[in-house]
């Protein structure tokens, strides 16, 4: 497979809208005109239900590890490819061909493309995110803290740092980009909690 077609499947695998398709498919609801109108796995839970929200959120991720996995098998000499399969992915996932170019704000899918390429890192990551949403219920906050901590983690953890860094500093700053709404209400005391809505059914 030519580098070329790996990337687009790659950017279509991550524009595969999943909230978007799971509230229309089985609740239909359009996450877009409802909530926080995103298309991730928060609004998702919030507006879905705990069950709805868990299945976006698992695909999500999968949308970020499946391509950088295929892409390390393809090119195992070349973590530069990885990592550029995993930007796209996110580039895909927050701006989806499939509904006009909107999307979610990255979390999820970079997650998994970090789980495949800097575990350690990412463990770090996800530790610091438990900690900030386990005492605030802010997950905004909490992904905030753990697009800040990834970087560093990812300087300290990983052999390929040198590669991955910018990588990692890149797609910190662009959650934490698409998180400066959510930054404008914490700091006006205007964020919601989050909260475990019962499930919806299927």
């Amino acid at each position: 497979m030519s580098q070329e077609l790996f990337f687009v499947l790659t950017y279509l695998t991550g524009a595969f809208p999943t909230s978007f398709v799971i509230g229309k498919l089985f609740f239909s609801i359009n996450l877009l005109e409802h909530g926080s109108k995103n298309l991730g796995a928060t609004n998702a839970f919030r507006v879905l239900g705990k069950a709805a929200g868990l299945w976006v959120l698992a695909l999500d991720i999968l949308k970020g590890f499946i391509p950088v996995l295929i892409a390390t098998k393809l090119w195992p000499d070349s973590l530069t490819l990885s990592a550029t399969a995993g930007i796209i992915a996110v580039v895909g996932h927050s701006f989806s061909i499939f509904v006009k170019f909107k999307g979610g704000k990255g979390v999820a899918t970079s997650t998994g493309v970090f789980l495949a390429l800097a575990p350690k890192a990412l463990l770090l990551s996800l530790l610091s995110f438990s900690i900030v949403v386990a005492g605030t219920s802010y997950i905004s906050l909490g992904s905030i803290v753990g697009a800040v901590c990834l970087p560093l983690a990812v300087y300290l953890f990983e052999d390929g740092w040198k590669i991955l860094l910018p990588v990692a500093s890149g797609l910190s700053g662009f959650i934490i980009f698409k998180h400066r709404s959510n930054m404008v209400r914490l700091w006006r005391g205007e964020e919601s909690r989050f909260q475990w809505k019962k499930s919806k059914t299927f």
